[in-house]
């Protein structure tokens, strides 16, 4: 083989092999709130008992029915934005902490938000336009999500 192929092959592996980061605390997604939870409007906090792991990244649930559900389609019910704040993703591509009770579902997906010390980027969010703040996010999520 000549030498650009075996750069490329080294690249694509690099590429391929790299997971996104994710936003835990405590070593668990969402703060250790059950995931499942949130598309109920009752986020919750999960117990030990009932934890599972899917790409690479720990989750907790508040219940065996829950992590059931989880386990059957995982990626409808993981965190957009590895977990991050989607506002701060949006606005400033920075990967903030969330405060676990603030999300909104949109689209079937779970979004989370920073609220603390007087600013909840979720009422900010939802005083601006959301498709654009959407578009934006995606836009930098690509740009960052494999950042540490």
């Amino acid at each position: 083989m000549k030498p650009l192929c075996y750069l490329f092959i080294l690249v694509s592996l690099h590429t391929f092999s790299q997971t996104p980061d994710y936003n835990l605390k405590k070593g668990y997604a969402a703060n250790g709130y059950d995931v499942v939870s949130y598309f109920n409007n009752t986020p919750k906090e999960g117990k030990k008992e009932f934890v599972t792991t899917f790409d690479g990244v720990n989750y907790k649930f508040s219940s065996n029915e829950n992590l059931i559900t989880f386990n059957k389609a995982p990626e409808q019910y993981i965190p957009q934005y590895g977990g991050y704040c989607a506002y701060a993703i949006a606005l400033k591509g920075q990967k903030v902490s969330i405060n676990p009770r603030a999300f909104k579902i949109i689209d079937h997906k779970l979004y989370l938000f920073y609220n603390a010390w007087g600013t909840n980027t979720l009422e900010l969010w939802n005083k601006n336009n959301e498709a654009n703040l959407l578009e934006q996010a995606n836009k930098n999520w690509k740009t960052i999500k494999f950042k540490k």
